[in-house]
Protein backbone atom coordinates (compact mmCIF):
# COMPACT_ATOMS: atom_id res chain seq x y z
CA UNK A 1 0.00 0.00 0.00
CA UNK A 2 1.50 3.08 -1.19
CA UNK A 3 1.11 6.32 0.88
CA UNK A 4 -0.02 9.76 -0.91
CA UNK A 5 2.86 12.50 0.47
CA UNK A 6 1.60 15.95 0.37
CA UNK A 7 3.41 18.97 1.06
CA UNK A 8 2.53 20.35 4.60
CA UNK A 9 2.34 24.19 4.82
CA UNK A 10 3.23 26.30 7.82
CA UNK A 11 1.38 29.33 9.11
CA UNK A 12 2.70 31.78 6.84
CA UNK A 13 1.94 30.12 4.34
CA UNK A 14 -1.70 30.08 4.90
CA UNK A 15 -2.05 33.60 6.49
CA UNK A 16 -0.43 34.52 2.39
CA UNK A 17 -2.84 32.61 1.20
CA UNK A 18 -6.03 34.52 2.84
CA UNK A 19 -4.51 37.66 3.50
CA UNK A 20 -2.68 38.18 0.22
CA UNK A 21 -1.05 41.60 1.46
CA UNK A 22 2.53 40.06 0.13
CA UNK A 23 1.53 39.76 -3.59
CA UNK A 24 5.03 37.48 -4.17
CA UNK A 25 4.00 35.81 -1.27
CA UNK A 26 0.87 35.02 -2.27
CA UNK A 27 2.05 33.97 -5.97
CA UNK A 28 4.76 31.50 -4.53
CA UNK A 29 2.28 30.19 -1.61
CA UNK A 30 -0.46 29.54 -4.40
CA UNK A 31 2.18 27.74 -6.77
CA UNK A 32 2.89 26.06 -3.73
CA UNK A 33 0.00 24.08 -2.77
CA UNK A 34 -1.53 24.12 -5.89
CA UNK A 35 -0.89 20.11 -6.05
CA UNK A 36 -1.97 19.91 -2.98
CA UNK A 37 -0.98 20.73 1.09
CA UNK A 38 -1.88 19.74 4.16
CA UNK A 39 -2.77 21.78 7.39
CA UNK A 40 -2.52 20.90 10.90
CA UNK A 41 -4.67 21.60 13.52
CA UNK A 42 -1.62 23.76 15.12
CA UNK A 43 -0.91 25.86 11.76
CA UNK A 44 -4.77 26.65 11.50
CA UNK A 45 -4.79 27.54 14.86
CA UNK A 46 -1.43 30.00 14.63
CA UNK A 47 -3.29 31.10 11.43
CA UNK A 48 -6.62 31.94 12.97
CA UNK A 49 -4.95 33.71 16.06
CA UNK A 50 -2.46 35.52 13.42
CA UNK A 51 -5.56 36.81 11.83
CA UNK A 52 -7.28 38.20 15.03
CA UNK A 53 -4.25 39.46 16.36
CA UNK A 54 -2.49 40.68 13.85
CA UNK A 55 -5.01 41.68 11.53
CA UNK A 56 -7.76 42.43 13.13
CA UNK A 57 -10.30 40.09 11.43
CA UNK A 58 -13.52 40.03 13.11
CA UNK A 59 -15.54 36.40 14.40
CA UNK A 60 -17.37 36.47 11.17
CA UNK A 61 -14.36 37.37 9.08
CA UNK A 62 -12.68 34.28 11.32
CA UNK A 63 -15.64 31.94 10.27
CA UNK A 64 -15.58 33.05 6.53
CA UNK A 65 -12.08 32.18 6.28
CA UNK A 66 -12.63 28.80 7.94
CA UNK A 67 -15.09 28.07 5.78
CA UNK A 68 -13.03 29.04 2.90
CA UNK A 69 -9.99 26.74 3.94
CA UNK A 70 -12.84 23.44 4.73
CA UNK A 71 -13.43 23.77 1.00
CA UNK A 72 -10.28 24.75 -0.67
CA UNK A 73 -9.38 22.78 -3.81
CA UNK A 74 -6.18 22.19 -2.82
CA UNK A 75 -5.91 22.18 0.82
CA UNK A 76 -6.16 19.18 3.21
CA UNK A 77 -7.15 20.17 6.67
CA UNK A 78 -5.97 17.69 9.33
CA UNK A 79 -9.22 15.80 11.16
CA UNK A 80 -11.54 18.32 8.49
CA UNK A 81 -14.71 17.06 10.27
CA UNK A 82 -13.01 17.88 13.69
CA UNK A 83 -12.36 21.23 12.17
CA UNK A 84 -16.00 21.80 10.52
CA UNK A 85 -17.50 20.30 13.94
CA UNK A 86 -15.44 23.07 16.26
CA UNK A 87 -16.46 25.74 13.46
CA UNK A 88 -19.94 24.80 14.42
CA UNK A 89 -19.02 25.54 17.97
CA UNK A 90 -17.42 29.07 16.96
CA UNK A 91 -20.33 30.25 15.10
CA UNK A 92 -22.33 29.33 18.65
CA UNK A 93 -19.85 31.15 21.12
CA UNK A 94 -17.74 33.26 19.10
CA UNK A 95 -16.21 34.86 21.99
CA UNK A 96 -14.92 31.12 22.96
CA UNK A 97 -12.39 31.79 19.96
CA UNK A 98 -11.71 29.17 17.60
CA UNK A 99 -8.62 27.24 19.27
CA UNK A 100 -10.95 26.81 22.50
CA UNK A 101 -13.58 24.94 20.27
CA UNK A 102 -11.27 23.12 18.37
CA UNK A 103 -9.63 21.92 21.31
CA UNK A 104 -12.99 20.84 22.92
CA UNK A 105 -13.52 18.50 19.72
CA UNK A 106 -10.04 17.16 19.44
CA UNK A 107 -11.07 15.68 22.81
CA UNK A 108 -14.62 14.77 21.45
CA UNK A 109 -12.70 12.80 18.57
CA UNK A 110 -10.38 10.74 20.45
CA UNK A 111 -12.99 9.78 22.96
CA UNK A 112 -11.49 11.70 25.67
CA UNK A 113 -14.59 13.49 27.06
CA UNK A 114 -15.20 15.55 29.43
CA UNK A 115 -12.48 18.66 28.33
CA UNK A 116 -11.75 19.97 31.97
CA UNK A 117 -11.37 23.94 31.92
CA UNK A 118 -11.55 27.22 33.82
CA UNK A 119 -13.35 28.27 31.50
CA UNK A 120 -17.02 28.88 32.71
CA UNK A 121 -18.21 29.02 28.59
CA UNK A 122 -16.03 26.42 27.39
CA UNK A 123 -17.42 24.40 30.24
CA UNK A 124 -21.11 25.29 29.44
CA UNK A 125 -20.60 23.55 25.32
CA UNK A 126 -21.27 19.63 25.12
CA UNK A 127 -18.66 17.55 26.50
CA UNK A 128 -16.86 20.32 28.81
CA UNK A 129 -16.42 19.97 32.23
CA UNK A 130 -15.57 23.48 34.71
CA UNK A 131 -12.99 22.63 37.45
Amino acid sequence: MCAIVMLAIDTNVLVRLLVRDEPEQALAADQAVAKGAWVSHLVLTEAVWVLDAVYARTSSQLMAALDVLLVHDSLVLQDADTVSAALGQFRAKPALGFSDCLVLEIARKAGHLPLATFDKTLAKLAGGQQL
